[in-house]
């Protein structure tokens, strides 16, 4: 009975022992491969178990250009440096001597005349008739034509300086008023106009001022005035005067 129990406790003890040399055994070739370094087959196996994607060839990669951005520029304040005027040198200009210019003839300016010439008539006695004779009579330039007249008539008045010709206009006989208007020229006389001479000296100191005062527009109308009022019988045998009175009607009523 104890020679049995003494025999199974041996092979317990036999048993537990070759365990724990298996359990050490199994610890030590686990700490030896954990720590020992992977070997070049080792090193392919688990390189082709676990191999990384392909990667393409330089030859076969496209060029990957990162771009760089500029670098930022610096700005440098700008020195106003102050401006330095220079001196200019006029050089003296050299003059042709007008000798050695040959020069082109120049046009002589017209004389610019401030006179005017008008009409003024006279008569004279040709195989017993009485003529109107026009005489230009030269009078400062005038604007208006009121002026020119009152001109002529001064000269009319005065008397002619040619003694081939006459004037049946009684001396003393004066100009009191001329003016022209858009219906005709008025002209008004002193008493002396209506005084001594027959019917023909009458006929031809009328036709005197009629002609005289149409001698810038020969159509024009003529108004006669002895001291301010309308002349209508001139002398002592009534020569009718017509109001208003122009070249055409007194050639008709009075031919020289």
């Amino acid at each position: 009975m104890k020679d049995g129990q003494e025999v199974r406790r041996v092979s317990t003890a036999v048993i537990a022992g070759v365990c724990g040399l298996a359990l050490l055994a199994g610890g030590g070739i686990a700490w030896w491969t954990a720590n020992r370094s992977p070997t070049p087959a080792n090193t392919q196996s688990s390189a082709q178990t676990t191999a990384p994607p392909l990667s393409p060839s330089p030859a076969e990669s496209p060029a990957v250009v990162i771009p760089v951005p500029p670098p930022n520029p610096v700005q440098v304040p700008q020195v106003q440096t102050p401006q330095v005027q220079t001196p200019q040198v006029q050089t003296p200009q050299v003059q042709t001597p007008q000798a050695l210019v040959p020069k082109s003839p120049q046009p002589k300016p017209l004389p610019q005349t401030d006179v005017q010439t008008v009409q003024v008539y006279w008569v004279k006695d040709a195989s017993g008739k009485f003529e109107g004779v026009p005489t230009k009579v030269a009078v400062k330039q005038a604007d208006k034509p009121d002026a020119a007249l009152q001109a002529a008539f001064n000269s009319l008045l005065a008397g002619p300086k040619d003694a081939t010709v006459s004037s049946e206009i009684p001396k003393g006989t004066k100009l009191r008023s001329l003016s022209v208007k858009n219906d005709g020229v008025y002209v008004d006389l002193s008493a002396e106009f209506t005084s001594g001479g027959g019917s023909n000296s009458m006929t031809g100191r009328l036709g005197q001022v009629i002609y005289t005062a149409t001698s810038l527009q020969p159509n024009t109308k003529v108004w006669i005035s002895v001291e301010g009022k309308p002349l209508e019988l001139l002398g002592g045998e009534g020569l009718e005067v017509a109001q208003p009175s122009t070249r055409e009607s007194f050639d008709k009523n009075f031919p020289l």
